[in-house]
């Protein structure tokens, strides 16, 4: 008897996926919990593994079609099963011969071209094959990566511990290689499913939220000192790089719980308050897209535990680790566009919240101090602090008082706080 696949669900928020790549085509041979497809929802993409050994009977939707959750995607059974279950669409049936019959072709024309050139190409997903572009890493060179998916075939960890250990980028994530000659050029690419998500998601807020921006100055000196001073200490320690992420998450959970409003949501006429603080932070993929990964109940942690938690969720996000619910829920956001070097940013809120807060850059500059001698001018490590609010519920006395609080405890810094 043939075996359903089934669109799984990925998440509690998430109804539906898109397809985003079939792993097999029809008639082949597959074995249990093997790579089928790829898929994509609004967070996350995922692999679907095969929930049966077989051979793949029917293809009942095609590349970038959106499926909701619990619908049946494909079929697996034996080659001499020809029976189609009655609670499949006519028009999928059509669809899955047209699918079929242009799979057989393309398996033709494949084995012709392997026939000729003599070569077996592996697999490699658009990703892969982005970042491969971007690194100017040949097909030669990625044949020659050994890669720990089904089959050997090669994902984006992978290909990320790769480029990391032969230094053919110190940072690919956080630095801009500018050695790279680029040119211009005339042409036409479709969004990928990730971005036509985040153009869906910042219109949403866009229409939905009023934004409102306040900014405050901040001087990080003592933090940076104490950074500059432990960071090494710290990491032989606890394994965990100590940046200033978890220090500015901190404070902005202190700052909350005076300023409880900066941490609600709006369902329809009514303010909901959260109990718990879900702080999301905003990472930057490798292909250039966005995703906020969330400390669920933030408030229960203490400074390494922040320090942890970022690291872990940045790192699984950037290797296409993250988990979907793992990447929902928040109740406040921190963007770091200072990380490429940004002096400030505008964010965009993400939605349901009400309020964003986007970091800038450190830098030194001269500042005029207070002193007992009378005012004198020093150097100092200042940072900008930009803070995008719902002006349906926050006030812009609220929002500039919740910076202000924000600014005391990040000045106020002393050692004490974070145990080495």
């Amino acid at each position: 008897m043939a075996t359903d696949v089934i669109m799984p669900k990925l998440g509690e928020s998430i109804t539906e996926g898109t397809i985003l790549e079939w792993k097999k085509n029809i008639g082949d041979t597959i074995s249990r919990d093997e790579t089928i497809l790829e898929i994509s929802t609004d967070k996350v993409d995922s692999e679907v593994p095969s929930p049966a050994a077989g051979i793949l009977l029917e293809i009942l939707y095609e590349k970038n079609e959106v499926v909701a959750v619990g619908e049946v995607i494909a079929r697996i059974g034996n080659s001499d099963e020809k029976n189609i279950p009655t609670n499949i669409d006519k028009n999928k049936i059509s669809n899955n011969d047209k699918i079929k019959e242009k799979n057989t072709n393309k398996i033709a024309i494949e084995k012709r071209v392997v026939v000729d050139t003599k070569v077996d190409r592996k697999f490699y997903s658009p990703l892969v094959k982005s970042i491969a572009r971007k690194e100017g890493i040949s097909l030669e060179e990625l044949d020659a990566i050994e890669g720990s998916g089904s089959s050997g075939r090669i994902n984006k960890k992978d290909l990320l511990d790769y480029i990391k250990s032969n230094n053919k980028s110190n940072n690919m994530i956080l630095e801009v290689d500018d050695s790279k000659t680029k040119s211009l050029e005339n042409k036409l690419e479709p969004m990928g499913h990730i971005r036509k998500m985040i153009a869906q998601h910042m219109i949403k807020s866009r229409d939905t939220s009023v934004h409102v921006y306040s900014s405050n100055e901040i001087d990080m000196t003592s933090i940076v000192k104490f950074r500059d001073k432990n960071k090494d200490v710290f990491k032989d320690k606890y394994q965990t790089p100590l940046t200033y992420t978890p220090f500015i998450t901190d404070a902005t959970i202190k700052a909350i719980h005076k300023f409880p409003l900066i941490n609600c949501s709006i369902q329809g006429d009514n303010i909901s308050y959260n109990q718990n603080i879900n702080m999301g932070i905003a990472v930057a993929l490798p292909d250039n897209n966005l995703i906020v990964p969330v400390i669920k109940r933030s408030e229960e942690f203490n400074f390494l535990g922040l320090a942890r938690s970022t690291v872990d969720l940045a790192s699984r996000a950037r290797s296409g680790g993250l988990k979907p619910e793992e990447a929902t829920g928040s109740t406040f956001t921190i963007t770091n566009p200072g990380i490429f070097g940004s002096l400030f940013g505008m964010g965009i809120i993400n939605q349901p919240n009400v309020a964003i807060l986007s970091v800038g850059s450190i830098h030194k500059r001269p500042v005029v101090k207070e002193t007992e001698y009378g005012d004198a001018i020093v150097a100092r490590s200042m940072m900008y602090l930009t803070l995008a609010y719902d002006h349906r519920i926050i006030d812009g006395a609220y929002g500039t008082q919740f910076l202000a609080k924000l600014k005391e405890l990040l000045e106020g810094f002393s050692d004490e706080e974070v145990q080495i």
